[in-house]
């Protein structure tokens, strides 16, 4: 029953092997390419992985079949879990009505059309990354500025690009955690190093949009807003995702961002309001509605009751996602983290009530057959365990959040239940999807067959970081989710770092910077970019409009961690 790794299984041929151990990422990639239902090119992907794991390089067949139910189980908890509970509480705003206070209090704030732009493809389209991800950024924001009046190819181009700055911490952080699993880095660190990375292109990326928009003179008019947007992002992105952890990342930086900008705008004007030729010659009729998180506002007539009704309607319709933020912060604090997980030891009353509650919900047992009985290439056994902590996973504040919600929102216990269950059914697929790439991306590990691919790449040698972040972009496009290309390159960025002496974090968190810019090129993306701005059929426009940009961005991706990985060194914590 006993396995030793070989990573060379097919005579003394680094390059042949290596082939053969692409086959599992090629048939995956083909099929994705041919449109196949994502669930089933994973499905065949994982038997052919299992097979070569078999056939090629002798494992028993025992083997690689745990260790996809041992990938397939993290997939689940904490990566599906969160996704699932962070889409229930976006869905829950959706069904009160209450989403729709939330577009209106943003959209009435400036009459400019490249303000708007910064507010709700940029700062606003980060907020729902964070909160939900999976097409909902960009289908939302596209359909609110399309209801605005911008030409449709337009605002799915803009909103499409301005999604660069967030989809690495998506869905309350999961692209991040996804990958602490396969690697066995904590996702705190992986978080920190994409965190000193993606800030710096989070900050370019509001006059970029800008500029592509009006050109580089109209975008130098509204610089002092484009600055206040993108340091405030980017400031916040980088505290959060260094000091906090990969879930509240998008959400606090999109907050941060939006409130700065939104006051910044009640003391500052552009000399002259930017509009497109087809908008009336007044401009738009502003709303008597209280302007986003900081209730200021925009229009005048109010009275000060009226003012302060509006201003209990805007803190209402927001209060999911205040909960969301709360609870987030709480599960983060080390003494509560560690009664979650059942090893707090400290004398608190309530903490060790916690504590025990914690340590029932996590249980660490021993993967049938598998443990220890892969022998990794430095001699020593594998450990092999099904990690659940179910109170600990951040999907489970989530889900407490959407629980202190339905109080909140006041939804009946019936509409509550139901909203889970149609959220389920909407994303079953997806989730299948995810549990099923993990599975196969722990097989081709547990087999070695990442390992040999990464002597194959560590053949490049200094070179390797700059196409690291290729390689995540490649997974984003093919998968159209950072979370999946995360877990399918993960493990092969790091044993590449390994094998060549370059740190392995910065090499994880180079695949995340890349899958974070692939993923808004990927045909999911661009579907969704259509249907919501009525363009359905015509995603090659779109792409056309995205493909130029989004290869810009991520050259400089490449030089930056190439960069960091030779010179900048002191930036990887």
């Amino acid at each position: 029953m006993e396995y030793i790794q070989n990573f060379i299984p097919i005579g003394d041929s680094v390059g042949i092997s290596a082939l053969v151990a692409l086959i599992p990422i090629l048939i995956f990639l083909i099929l994705i390419g041919r449109k196949m239902a994502a669930w089933k090119a994973s499905l065949i992907t994982l038997l052919a992985s299992i097979i070569i794991a078999v056939f090629v390089y002798g494992m028993p067949a025992v083997l690689p079949v745990m260790s996809a139910t041992q990938g397939a189980l993290f997939g689940l908890i904490p990566i599906c879990w969160i996704i699932l509970c962070s889409v229930f509480l976006y869905n829950l705003t959706v069904k009160t009505g209450k989403f729709e206070q939330i577009k209106d209090s943003i959209v009435s704030i400036t009459d400019d059309r490249r303000l708007q732009v910064l507010l709700i493809a940029f700062s606003f389209s980060a907020f729902l990354e964070g909160a939900a991800g999976f097409g909902a950024p960009v289908a939302i924001t596209a359909a609110i500025l399309v209801g605005l009046g911008f030409e449709p190819i337009k605002a799915a181009g803009l909103c499409l690009i301005a999604n660069m700055a967030a989809v690495a911490y998506g869905a309350v952080g999961s692209p991040i955690i996804a990958l602490s699993g396969p690697t066995g880095i904590p996702a705190s660190e992986i978080s920190a190093m994409v965190g000193r990375l993606l800030p710096i292109i989070s900050l370019l990326i509001p006059f970029y949009i800008i500029a592509i928009m009006s050109g580089f003179k109209k975008a130098m008019e509204i610089l002092p807003a484009i600055i206040v947007s993108g340091i405030t992002f980017s400031v916040s992105q980088f505290f959060a995702s260094n000091f906090i952890g990969p879930e509240l990342t998008d959400i606090l930086a999109a907050v941060v961002s939006l409130a700065s900008l939104v006051v910044f705008l009640r003391v500052w004007k552009p000399k002259e309001i930017y509009r497109f030729e087809t908008d009336e010659p007044a401009g738009m009729k502003e709303k008597d509605v209280l302007a986003g998180t900081v209730g200021i506002v925009a229009g005048g007539g109010l009275s000060k009751k009226e003012k302060g009704g509006a201003g209990r309607e805007i803190l209402a319709a927001w209060s999911p996602f205040i909960a969301l933020m709360a609870m987030v912060i709480i599960w983060a604090i080390p003494a509560i983290k560690a009664a979650l997980t059942g090893t707090y030891a400290g004398e608190n009353i309530l903490l060790k009530g916690i504590n025990g509650i914690g340590a029932f919900m996590s249980i660490a047992p021993e993967v049938p057959f598998l443990h220890n009985n892969i022998i990794g290439g430095d001699g020593n056994p594998i450990g092999a365990v099904y990690n659940i902590q179910f109170l600990a996973t951040p999907g489970t504040a989530i889900l407490i959040a959407a629980i202190v919600s339905k109080f909140l929102l006041k939804v009946s216990w019936r509409d509550w239940f139901a909203t889970f269950m149609q959220t389920l059914k909407d994303l079953r697929f997806s989730l299948l999807t995810i549990a099923l790439v993990v599975a196969f991306a722990y097989v081709m590990n547990s087999s070695g067959m990442i390992t040999t691919i990464a002597l194959l790449l560590a053949s490049t040698g200094v070179l390797f970081p700059f196409f690291a972040p290729m390689l995540g972009y490649l997974g984003g496009f093919v998968t159209g989710s950072c979370t999946s290309a995360n877990v399918l390159f993960g493990s092969l960025q790091q044993q590449t770092a390994l094998s060549i002496g370059m740190t392995p974090v910065l090499a994880v968190g180079s695949n995340a910077l890349g899958a974070n810019i692939g993923k808004v090129l990927s045909p999911q993306s661009l579907a969704v970019a259509a249907g919501a701005t009525g363009l359905t059929g015509d995603e090659s426009s779109i792409m056309k409009v995205v493909l130029k940009h989004s290869l810009i961005i991520l050259l400089f991706a490449c030089t930056l961690v190439l960069l960091v990985a030779n010179v900048l060194t002191f930036m990887v914590p």
